[in-house]
C-alpha cells in the first residue's frame, strides 16, 4: 500500500541498517556487537570531528492511537509491501492474516493463534515469497505490525520474545514447518548502533520444511517505537547464505520503523509534522 505521509529521512536509513548488521553479526558469533565508542575513538585518533547529532525519535502521547479504529488504521499506513522485498518479491498465498487473532508461543514451543490480548489495539502480517530462480531456492518473507495499548505493553511484547529463543531453542512453527538453533540479541536504545528506535531485536536459526526441505538460514528482526512494535521474518531457499538473508530484512524493516515515527513521533524529535488519518488527535 502506498504510504502517504511526508517522513524525514535524513540519517534514519544508515542507522537503521547499522542496528541490523550489528545485531546479525553479534548473532552470528555469539558475541556482543562493536559499540560507539570504538568507532568514535577512531574517529578521534583521526582528528576528525565527530557529525552532529540527529535528533531522537520519540513518541508523542498525543499522537497514539487509542482506539482499535485508529490502531487498524496505523498498522495499514506502516506495514511493508512485496515491494519492499525487492523486485522478485511477490504475494504469498495466505496474503494477510486474520486481523483478530495473533500467534503466540505455547509451552510446547509451537506456535498457535488466539484473540487479541487487551494489550493489542490492532496487528497484521503479511506474507510474500521470492519464487525459485537462478539455482536458489524460494524464499519466504513475512512483515508484522502491531500497535499496543501502551510502550510498556510493547516493551513486554520484545521482552517476551528474547526469552523465547532461550526457552524454545527449536519452534514449530505449524505442521511440517519449524525453525532450529535459534539464537537472539536485543539493542535497547543507545546500545550498539541502536539510535532510532526504542529496542531492536536479531533473532537467528534456521528453518526446516517437510515440503521445501532444509534447514536454510532464518531470520527475526523486530523493532519497537512507543507502542508501535514492527517486525520482519526471512526463511531462506537452497543455496542462499546467511548474509543474504539478513539484508534482506533491512529495507521492510527501516520502511516500517519510519513509518511509525512518522506517525507518533514528536514533531520536534525526528518526527513530521503532518499527523495523518491514524494519529489520537482525531476523535474515533
Amino acid at each position: 500500500m502506498a504510504y502517504g505521509r511526508r517522513v524525514r529521512r535524513r540519517g534514519v536509513p544508515a542507522a537503521l541498517a547499522a542496528v541490523l548488521l550489528a545485531g546479525a553479526a553479534a548473532c552470528d558469533s555469539g558475541g556482543e556487537p562493536e559499540s560507539k565508542g570504538s568507532a568514535s575513538s577512531s574517529a578521534d585518533a583521526k582528528g576528525d570531528a565527530p557529525p552532529a547529532p540527529e535528533p531522537t525519535p520519540e513518541a508523542d502521547p498525543g499522537r497514539i492511537p487509542r482506539t482499535a479504529a485508529q490502531a487498524r488504521r496505523l498498522v495499514e499506513d506502516v506495514i511493508a509491501g512485496p515491494e519492499h522485498f525487492g523486485p522478485d518479491a511477490v504475494r504469498a498465498t495466505p496474503y494477510e492474516s486474520d486481523p483478530a487473532r495473533w500467534t503466540v508461543l505455547a509451552e510446547d514451543c509451537a506456535w498457535r493463534t488466539e484473540d487479541l490480548p487487551d494489550d493489542v489495539l490492532a496487528t497484521r502480517t503479511r506474507y510474500f515469497e521470492i519464487p525459485a530462480a537462478d539455482g536458489k531456492g524460494p524464499v519466504a518473507l513475512s512483515a508484522t505490525v502491531t500497535v499496543h495499548r501502551t510502550t510498556l505493553d510493547a516493551a513486554w511484547e520484545q521482552a517476551r520474545m528474547l526469552e523465547e529463543a532461550v526457552g524454545c531453542p527449536e519452534q514449530t512453527l505449524r505442521a511440517g514447518e519449524r525453525l532450529t538453533g535459534l539464537t537472539s540479541l536485543a539493542l535497547a536504545r543507545g546500545e550498539g548502533a541502536n539510535e532510532t528506535s526504542d529496542d531492536s531485536l536479531s533473532e537467528r536459526g534456521e528453518c526446516v520444511s517437510d515440503s521445501r526441505g532444509g534447514p536454510y538460514p532464518y531470520t527475526w528482526d523486530q523493532s519497537t517505537f512507543g507502542p508501535v512494535v514492527v517486525g520482519v521474518s526471512v526463511c531462506a531457499g537452497e543455496k542462499s547464505s546467511p548474509g543474504e538473508v539478513a539484508g534482506m530484512s533491512v529495507e521492510p524493516l527501516v520502511t516500517m520503523m519510519q513509518r511509525a515515527q512518522g506517525a507518533v513521533g514528536r514533531e520536534d524529535a525526528g518526527g513530521d509534522g503532518d499527523t495523518g488519518s491514524a494519529g489520537a488527535k482525531e476523535g474515533d
